[in-house]
């Protein structure tokens, strides 16, 4: 993504966002970052000071203006109070699922034990699954890559070894519930572990996870913002209070970020 030449900083990353936008209006791709980079150039005035020292700090180190302005775009895009919002209802909703499939789980296994008992004391049989291999089998049996490749191996072992030699299906449904019982919940990534960090949402959010995508796209980790950068707290603050679009009274202050970054430094300790 290339930008009109000047020698003016805001006009410079003015320009950036400008040819992002024309970019992605040509491919049809990212309206929500478009939207972000409008309000950008909309109160362009309140960023005059902090594309000063973005283009300070970056101008010399290639493509690196453009990729911290394009960590802005897209965390304010997807990460926006509204989307942090919904991954930690997301959260809370995975561990409720794991709850129910435990719970659930635990209650098949105790069934398919008891159907395992009467088979064996009633006098009576149902045609049903007894051996984890037909369960598989038929569970599979659409799966062309299952059929093709892997269906004549386990037959031979189903054949070579008979059924005290593999779990029962209540062993088999136990252990699903055991797993989805201690499942620990995991971030996948690490915008979605800073920005939901906290329990409740706040302005904190956004600014944990641009935090975190710019140590993502360092030179260590084979990005191009430089090692040693850093924005300053008035930098982040200007930058968070323009993409969200927040209002006089909602304003992010450098001592704001000042201290959620002492909070961070003093967690990681």
């Amino acid at each position: 993504m290339s930008a009109p030449q000047s020698d003016n900083p805001k006009q410079i990353c003015e320009n950036i966002l400008i040819e992002g936008k024309r970019y992605n209006i040509e491919h049809r791709i990212l309206p929500s970052e478009n939207a972000v980079a409008n309000r950008l150039l909309a109160r362009g005035i309140e960023l005059t000071e902090a594309y000063d020292e973005l283009h300070g700090k970056l101008h010399a180190h290639p493509h690196a203006l453009q990729v911290f302005l394009g960590l802005v775009l897209s965390t304010a895009a997807f990460w926006s109070p509204e989307k942090i919002a919904q991954a930690r209802a997301a959260r809370g909703a995975l561990g409720n699922v794991n709850q129910q499939i435990a719970r659930r789980a635990a209650e098949l296994a105790d069934l398919l034990q008891q159907r395992s008992d009467l088979h064996n004391t009633s006098g009576f049989s149902t045609d049903t699954h007894y051996h984890v291999c037909d369960v598989i089998e038929a569970a599979a049996k659409s799966n062309y890559l299952f059929t093709s490749y892997v269906q004549e191996r386990l037959d031979a072992l189903h054949g070579q070894f008979d059924l005290k030699y593999w779990p029962s299906l209540s062993d088999f449904l136990q252990e699903l519930a055991s797993d989805a019982e201690d499942a620990v919940m995991e971030a996948t990534d690490p915008l979605t572990a800073a920005a939901t960090m906290a329990s409740r949402p706040s302005r904190a959010d956004f600014i944990k996870a641009l935090l975190a995508a710019i140590d993502e796209n360092r030179g260590r980790n084979h990005g191009q913002l430089p090692n040693d950068f850093k924005a300053t707290d008035n930098t982040l603050a200007s930058f968070a209070s323009c993409a969200l679009d927040l209002g006089v009274e909602d304003l992010v202050d450098g001592p704001y970020v000042k201290r959620l970054r002492q909070r961070g430094r003093d967690g990681a300790k």
